[in-house]
């Protein structure tokens, strides 16, 4: 079977993908699929960075504002949502275009791993949740090191739910995340073209990121914020990063000054393990945002890469 041309778009926070990839789905036909863990959810519009109308420039994005804040979304639920969604845009003979930086959602994705819920047991969760909260994410994470340590590189304090899923399945099945991951591959349906953004000096990255924390606070991100984590249930957006470094401030711990700081911080941390995780892909072709003089050139030779994907494809 011919396989599906995709391109995709990825790399770390604030290095231009939504930009990228917008004008490439105008340059080529196509349609946005997003691979962003966060922008799922409705209303978390300013943390998460979603593009607004405007910058969506009439081209449809998928996987995007769908979920409520209280619902649970796997991995798996992900990439059959996100599979779909490609289906449906090449058989309306249109290009999809895949853009995050969420790099789990990428690979399992575009590299077809099938996922199990066979192990997922709910009274197991709920204790792994509870010892998470009275241990601390770095005890269970040293923990699972000594079960899977290459698995457990991948785990951040950060990310609750990946700790979580990764005992689950140790648990309830005595293998691996790695050794599941291994098992898992099959053939992809998708014939991949891999661009992905970053800076050759790291101070250019962290000068973007700083100042979108500045327009994202301009544009209320503090009431935003102070929204989502009011409520009843607000596990999932206390997590997002934007929304988690201003409830010190909030809880009057700490001053706003101190907690944009916090956020600037978090959110260079993220990029770069963004980038640890992307730089593992060797079909990446990087492109390096300070190298071009301008936005222009940087568009030639992205749809050159483009271009190349799509044209061997077809032939």
């Amino acid at each position: 079977m011919k396989k599906i041309p995709v391109i995709a778009v990825i790399g770390p926070t604030a290095s231009g993908k939504t930009r990228l990839a917008v004008e490439i789905c105008k340059r080529f036909n196509g349609e946005a699929v997003s691979a962003d863990s966060m922008q799922i959810y409705k209303g978390m519009d300013i943390a998460t960075a979603k593009p607004t109308k405007e910058e969506m420039c009439n081209i449809p994005h998928h996987c995007m504002d769908f979920l409520e804040n209280d619902k649970s979304f796997s991995v798996a639920d992900y990439q059959k949502r996100a599979a779909e969604c490609i289906e449906r845009i090449h058989s309306s003979g249109k290009i999809p275009v895949v853009v995050g930086g969420t790099g789990l959602y990428v690979d399992t994705l575009l590299n077809n791993i099938k996922l199990s819920e066979d192990s997922f047991n709910p009274k197991l969760r709920e204790q792994l949740f509870k010892r998470l909260e009275n241990e601390g994410a770095n005890a269970l994470i040293e923990e699972y090191r000594k079960i899977d340590p290459v698995y457990a590189q991948k785990l951040h304090e950060n990310n609750a739910k990946r700790i979580v899923r990764a005992f689950e399945v140790w648990c309830t099945s005595g293998t691996t995340m790695t050794e599941q991951l291994a098992l898992s591959k099959q053939e992809s349906p998708y014939n991949v073209t891999y661009i992905g953004l970053d800076a050759k000096d790291r101070a250019c990255l962290y000068n973007r990121i700083n100042r979108r924390v500045d327009i994202m606070l301009e544009m209320g991100l503090e009431d935003e914020a102070r929204e989502y984590l009011s409520k009843e249930n607000a596990s999932t957006s206390a997590q997002a990063i934007g929304y988690k470094e201003l409830k010190p401030y909030f809880d009057g711990e700490i001053s706003l000054e101190k907690a944009t700081e916090n956020l600037k911080q978090a959110t260079r941390r993220y990029a770069k393990r963004q980038l640890t995780w992307f730089r593992r892909n060797e079909c990446i072709n990087w492109l390096y945002i300070d190298n071009y003089q301008s936005a222009d050139a940087l568009l030639k030779d992205a749809f050159a890469i483009a271009e190349r994907g799509v044209l061997n494809e077809e032939n």
